[in-house]
């Protein structure tokens, strides 16, 4: 592995030397030297109108409109937002006295009555946000035509760069580099296949309206090109709607990296670069981590990029936040123009940690009409003293299950202390509910370090702090990839979690103490609530000296060499704090026993879940070990440990599980739906024969499609469900004919 380079960490002086112009745009970047008079000319016309926003209306949902309003009631400008039913009870709906409803989940989508309702009530501004109506240009054009400031780029800029055809015609005009591809309005299945074995395999499938990894596809080889086109036409049209089908064949580089360029223009012709990110560690093609200053980028082709993503915007005539996003070859060290994100981007806090700005009062600020806040080389400044920071996106989602994503309530949450560098961007608070309606993110967390490496630290120990229990999450994954010795070294490539996926996925041994642990929280919570079945009073010693109680717990984590196994734990209390525990793991000869240990905890029930949660300090004979042992409400069976920093997830042995796990065999002859979904389509009948690892359902959640594959060989006894029915997470799609064996 290669160390980190210096040009991760800093970058040198010889950057400030950023010329003020591109030969040939009639445009010029933001000098040091910023203009004074108020009356400058843009594209031969004059504009000398500054008008402050006053008031703003919020077309968005979650972290990112807490997100503005929290800068707009800085900079004192009364705030609406917007909820449908299913978020009516949600924190950016209650953030502010000013909230208006929509009514179906789909209605962040509806622009015409988003504007309507921004006439209605007066609202001078409307921010956008990320996703839904942010880069659609007849919604900022509806919203000028309204009279209403559109916090975001103009229209046609939008339009140009919105459709990823045009972007790159317009690219190669300026002297952008873009990747070899196919990028006509001929769509008929044999003209793209014909293209891509032109360009040759491997290709890239992806929407000429795509973003955030939707409605795009690898395909290797030609054999699989008509089914990989037909589930990403599929995506694409359920993300974007009507022409997401429209499809861009391109060259697909084997070891790409994802480096982006944030940038920023006002209406005077200034354009300004904040830095660059790199955002090459995805799954689904979507990005889990993002840093600034992207490492081993060496510094001429850092201030290139630089330079192309201002020109890109420029040749558009962009005004507000954008992102130049690039494929960086890491084979060739080349780079390519992949789109740009004509909004801010759910990443923008890296640069802003990185810059020390509010990007969001940027947004504002130029929307009025104002001059952008800082020139290159002041940005540049900054960004030589602050460092490297890095934001992690924490998703409600099963990692060790193909990333599915997951939904549900709250139920225990639990963060880390935020302070200067270490930040926190939400939308949920406990008690919530995270709806497979929307995307699936539950927070970001962004921290700043002196170098790349005190990031990473920071960020890790940042991660130990974080505690979710109600749905999935990736925090223990973030924390293994913070862990990942390819990553600290900065060997990053968009491949990466595939490439290292037996070390990301390596599940480890759980140590005996949590079991222990787990036994006393129980034993600490009135052990009268606990059924008799999973523990009783066994009656060594005298019984007023002397009380003993026995538990079963089965290990619930694919994350846990125990997965599946039953562990057995018997405490015996001495005296009021002192115990003896004992704790046997199935299949070993003997169990550990820790003596004369002193335990003391305290239980709470939360107010906004009902989550029993129980606090446990005990002094083991080499340690003191804190622990949190929250138990679901809605399954008190169902356990989550919290300890040193690592999450266990046990269940309390029922008689009629202790029984099978001790012999009787549990008759699995079907497949459940892995999260809550919609049925796609079938890809098998009934009575047919089918290998382990065959395609049998096509489901969507979270507007991702999803294939569930046979866990076994064997006939298709029923399918339970049809194309277009609505499911719940855990609900039976295919039951299987039993066999002898399973009999």
């Amino acid at each position: 592995m290669r160390s980190i380079k210096r040009a991760s960490r800093r970058l040198p002086a010889s950057l400030r030397a950023v010329p003020n112009s591109v030969p040939g745009s009639g445009a010029r970047f933001l000098s040091t030297t910023a203009p004074t008079s108020s009356t400058v000319t843009v594209n031969g016309s004059t504009n000398t109108s500054v008008t402050p926003i006053s008031s703003v209306l919020i077309a968005n949902r979650g972290e990112i409109a807490l997100r503005v309003a929290r800068t707009a009631a800085s900079m004192g400008i009364r705030t609406t937002t917007l909820y449908t039913d299913i978020d009516a009870a949600s924190q950016h709906a209650k953030c502010t006295p000013y909230a208006l409803s929509l009514g179906a989940p789909s209605a962040y989508l509806d622009g015409p009555r988003i504007v309507e309702l921004a006439k209605q009530h007066g609202i001078q501004a409307l921010h956008p946000g990320y996703g839904f109506l942010s880069e659609n240009p007849a919604f900022a054009k509806a919203c000028e035509e309204a009279g209403i400031v559109f916090v975001g780029p103009p229209a046609k800029a939008m339009t140009d760069m919105g459709d990823k055809a045009r972007s790159k015609e317009i690219m190669n005009a300026s002297g952008v580099p873009c990747v070899p591809g196919y990028h006509g309005s001929e769509q008929s299945v044999e003209q793209l296949k014909a293209k891509a074995a032109d360009i040759k395999y491997p290709v890239l499938l992806k929407s000429v309206k795509g973003g955030g990894g939707k409605g795009m596809r690898i395909v290797r080889n030609a054999g699989e090109f008509e089914a990989q086109l037909k589930s990403a036409r599929a995506e694409a049209r359920a993300s974007f709607g009507e022409g997401g089908e429209v499809m861009l064949v391109e060259k697909y580089i084997v070891r790409p990296r994802h480096v982006e360029v944030q940038i920023f223009a006002d209406r005077r012709g200034n354009c300004v670069a904040l830095g660059e990110r790199d955002c090459s560690v995805q799954r689904r093609h979507q990005k889990i981590l993002e840093e600034s200053p992207a490492p081993l980028l060496d510094n001429v082709t850092r201030k290139d990029l630089w330079d192309k993503a201002r020109k890109a915007a420029l040749a558009v005539d962009y005004v507000g936040a954008g992102t130049v996003e690039f494929i960086l070859d890491k084979d060739t060290n080349e780079f390519y123009f992949m789109e740009m994100n004509t909004r801010l981007q759910v990443e923008h806090p890296v640069s802003e940690m990185v810059t020390g700005t509010d990007l969001v009062e940027w947004q504002f600020r130029v929307a009025a009409g104002e001059k952008l806040p800082l020139t290159q080389d002041e940005i540049e400044a900054r960004i030589l003293e602050r460092g490297a920071a890095i934001e992690a996106r924490i998703y409600a989602e099963n990692p060790e299950k193909g990333f599915f994503p997951d939904s549900g309530t709250l139920v225990h949450l639990s963060k880390p202390q935020t302070n200067e560098d270490v930040r926190i961007d939400a939308g949920f608070v406990e008690g919530d509910t995270v709806s497979e309606a929307y995307d699936g993110m539950i927070a970001k967390l962004i921290v700043r370090g002196k170098d790349r490496e005190t990031a990473i630290r920071k960020l890790e120990l940042a991660l130990r702090e974080y505690e979710v229990v109600g749905l999935s999450t990736n925090i223990e994954f973030l924390k293994r990839l913070c862990n990942s010795q390819a990553f600290i070294e900065g060997d990053v490539e968009t491949g990466f979690i595939d490439m290292w996926k037996t070390e990301l996925f390596e599940a480890k041994p759980t140590s005996n103490d949590v079991f222990a642990q787990a036994a006393l929280g129980l034993l600490g919570t009135q052990t009268q609530n606990v059924p008799a079945a999973h523990g009783q009073a066994l009656g060594f010693g005298e019984a007023s000296t002397q009380n003993s109680r026995k538990f079963a717990f089965r290990v619930q984590d694919d994350a846990s060499t125990e997965e599946g196994k039953i562990v057995e734990v018997e405490v015996a209390q001495l005296n009021n704090k002192l115990f003896n525990v004992s704790v046997r793991k199935e299949g070993d000869d003997k169990p550990q026993v820790f003596e004369n240990i002193v335990s003391e905890s305290t239980s709470t029930t939360a107010p906004t879940s009902s989550a029993k949660k129980t606090k446990l300090t005990t002094y083991f004979p080499l340690a003191r070990v804190d622990t949190t042992l929250v138990q679901d409400p809605a399954d008190n069976e169902k356990l989550t440990v919290f300890q040193l920093g690592h999450k266990t997830q046990l269940r309390l042995v029922s008689p009629v599980w202790f029984d099978k796990a001790l012999g009787l065999k549990e008759v699995a002859a079907s497949v459940v739906a892995p999260m809550p979904c919609k049925i796609l389509r079938n890809e098998v009948e009934e009575g047919q024969s089918v290998e382990k690892g065959a395609p049998l359902v096509v489901i969507e959640s979270m507007k991702m499609e999803t294939v569930i594959r046979s866990p076994q060989s064997g006939v298709i006894k029923k399918l339970a469900h049809k194309e277009g029915d609505i499911c719940k997470a855990g609900t039976v799609l295919v039951m299987f004919e039993e066999t002898e064996e399973s009999a």
